[in-house]
């Protein structure tokens, strides 16, 4: 069913009320964030009665077109026929697929400046998972990273990892970590896949991890690092020196941070429980000071149902989210001109 949600016309970065950040903490907030989009929740749609399965990420191509990774109807590919990498097009139709048999847990996903799709798998069984693979725009096979089915903590192997991404001269990031059990660094190659050097390990200081489920870079080539399970945001420069730590965006799951540093982060998982004072969602603010600006709350009150994990914009200011069991959303600015 088509559904829409409907926000006050309330600009972003006009007259709303901002959270203002002083040494990495937020301030407390004196009224409700505003959400300045329309809501397509069913944008996406899968061929051949094909169901929805999980999803933890997306990315954009420079051709405009929505790429997600989707566990091939449920929560594995293992066993199962489906491409996992979807490419959706203007009207949210499939215009490519990817990957198929190749995936066992497929997690994060990035595109470069090549058009060429680099995705994660977070877990193994049978050989296969534990791995980073690039592909070329066509679904050339191009590297892997990590040995297939090998769980480990060296220069050539992964335990977990959830997300990847690539740096403006080449250099990869790997956000190596998942579920219990599994590492809690990031990793950084060159661009050939030669390994430089990896930081972190399971804690809640300063560069320790609970989880580095997502990676983005701002405009100053700092690295922000969606340390989930921690509830905060870390940032380093890209030797992994630590530079600050924000937990005004709640627990975040997914980040995209925009030409302007605007900075998007999916919260899928905030509850009383996980993360007390803050509810799920996606929170927009600024990448340079930390501000949040805008909250587009997530629609299903019931604390059990899935939540969005993955964010992406386009060209137009249109933000779109990735969820586990239901169709990637589209969320269109009520003031366009805002941006």
């Amino acid at each position: 069913m088509f559904q829409v949600f409907r926000a006050s016309a309330i600009a972003l970065g006009s007259a709303v009320v901002m959270i203002a950040v002083s040494g990495g903490s937020a301030m407390a907030q004196s009224s409700p964030l505003p959400n300045p989009y329309s809501s397509i929740l069913d944008w996406a749609t899968l061929p051949g009665g094909r169901t929805w399965g999980q999803m933890a990420a997306l990315d954009i191509d420079s051709r405009g077109n929505i790429w997600a990774v989707e566990r091939c109807g449920g929560i594995t590919c293992h066993g199962r026929p489906e491409a996992p990498v979807l490419a959706f097009g203007p009207a949210g139709e499939v215009v490519r697929t990817l990957g198929a048999g190749l995936f066992v847990f497929p997690h994060g996903i990035a595109i470069d400046s090549d058009d060429n799709v680099w995705v994660t798998d977070g877990r193994a069984v049978d050989g296969k998972g534990h791995q980073v693979i690039k592909f070329s725009p066509d679904g050339e096979i191009l590297m892997r990273l990590g040995t297939a089915g090998v769980a480990g903590e060296g220069p050539n192997t992964f335990n977990g990892p959830s997300d990847v991404a690539i740096a403006p001269n080449g250099d990869i990031f790997v956000g190596d970590g998942h579920d219990a059990g599994t590492n809690a660094r990031v990793v950084k190659f060159s661009s050939d896949g030669t390994f430089i050097k990896a930081w972190g390990r399971k804690g809640e200081g300063p560069g320790e991890f609970a989880t580095p489920h997502s990676l983005a870079f701002d405009s100053r080539g700092r690295l922000f690092v969606g340390d989930r399970e921690n509830n905060r945001i870390q940032i380093f420069d890209q030797d992994g020196a630590f530079l600050d730590e924000w937990t005004q965006f709640g627990r975040p799951s997914g980040m995209w941070i925009d030409r302007d540093d605007v900075f998007y982060v999916a919260d899928s998982q905030s509850d009383m429980t996980l993360n007390p004072g803050f509810t799920r969602g996606l929170r927009i603010g600024s990448a340079r000071d930390g501000s949040v600006a805008a909250f587009v709350p997530h629609p299903n009150p019931d604390p059990a149902s899935p939540a969005a994990e993955g964010v992406v914009i386009d060209a137009a200011g249109n933000v779109y989210t990735a969820g586990n069991d239901e169709p990637v959303a589209k969320h269109i600015p009520i003031n366009p001109t805002a941006r």
